[in-house]
């Protein structure tokens, strides 16, 4: 494994820095900073502690843990959620609960995963027309069951 690109991170006291749990995780690990209750059916920001300074040119992606996902039913409502590099904000997953029974976050869980990635700046041009395709302006269900 590569040493990666440098993301420089300021953290509550006593919580570890995103890790990776495995040597071929793409995501590394995030854990909550405070006690936080999600509603049956309901959502809430969880504190991570976490402020980054990311490299221009890149972003963070905030994903669900399958784990959690499979066996809680609780996953990032905005996923994947995204941190801009200009942003110095602290890092708050936004966690969803689809189960009927109230969901209870420690402080200390790892509750999502955070992925660096690459980002390109689109150039949008206004344009007279568009080229042909085959599929043309076919949308949603476009090739059957």
């Amino acid at each position: 494994m590569t040493d990666g690109v440098t993301v420089k991170i300021t953290a509550a006291p006593g919580l570890p820095l995103p890790s990776y749990q495995t040597a071929g995780s793409s995501g590394a690990d995030v854990r909550a900073s405070t006690d936080t209750i999600i509603p049956p059916r309901g959502w809430a920001a969880v504190p991570t502690g976490l402020f980054c300074e990311i490299p221009s040119g890149w972003e963070i992606q905030v994903r669900s843990r399958s784990g959690l996902a499979l066996k809680e039913g609780i996953f990032v409502l905005n996923s994947p959620g995204t941190v801009d590099s200009d942003y110095r904000g602290e890092i708050k997953v936004i966690l969803a609960n689809l189960s009927d029974k109230e969901f209870a976050v420690k402080k200390g869980d790892r509750v999502a995963q955070l992925i660096l990635a690459k980002i390109e700046s689109a150039r949008f041009v206004m344009a007279d027309a568009l080229s042909g395709t085959d599929r043309g302006t076919g949308g949603f269900g476009h090739t059957g069951t």
